[in-house]
């Protein structure tokens, strides 16, 4: 993977990709900040739920017990937003936006150990898995690749692409 330099960032718009390779997005990929995933539910309502992710180099992959009711949203409308951000000033967010495959499995989903250990840290992290192990447990692996990628510093890449001079006019006619 080729880490991007500052001027290449500039120079890539909203929505493209290659963003995941900025410094900005691998930072954000690898922390341990929550994912806040946007979808539809079932009754036709927007939900965003706060979940801890994996990222494996190229999707973000959520876990989650059946049977959660985000599963069946999840099939019937894929699309979803996510979101990963610092709330330090000035902020920093990640923004995704792609289609969720959901696979259920028997068992663990392999990345949510993998989760647990970055988050919890690997002694906390192995005993929360062993502690949700067992017989008959059945877990959805929720996977997303990036289609549209945008990043957010508030210095050089500002909400609807505007400048710095821009953003620092906000709300003045």
């Amino acid at each position: 993977m080729h880490t991007l330099t500052r001027e290449e960032v500039a120079a890539l718009p909203q929505g493209d990709v290659r963003l995941l390779n900025s410094d900005l997005a691998q930072g954000l990929l690898t922390s341990t900040e929550l994912a806040r995933m946007a979808y539809v539910a079932a009754d036709g309502t927007p939900r965003v739920f706060p979940m801890l992710f994996h990222w494996t180099g190229h999707e973000v992959v959520l876990s989650t017990f059946v049977p959660a009711r985000k599963i069946e949203a999840l099939r019937t409308r894929p699309e979803v937003a996510i979101t990963i951000d610092a709330a330090e000033t000035p902020p920093r967010a990640l923004l995704l936006r792609g289609r969720a495959e959901v696979t259920e499995v028997d068992g663990i989903v392999p990345e949510y150990a993998l989760t647990m250990r970055r988050y919890a840290g690997e002694e906390q992290g192995t005993a929360i898995v062993a502690a949700v192990n067992g017989p008959g447990i059945r877990m959805a692996r929720i996977a997303v690749r990036p289609a549209w990628v945008g990043v957010l510093d508030f210095q050089t890449r500002f909400p609807g692409g505007s400048t710095a001079a821009e953003f620092e006019r906000r709300g003045r006619a």
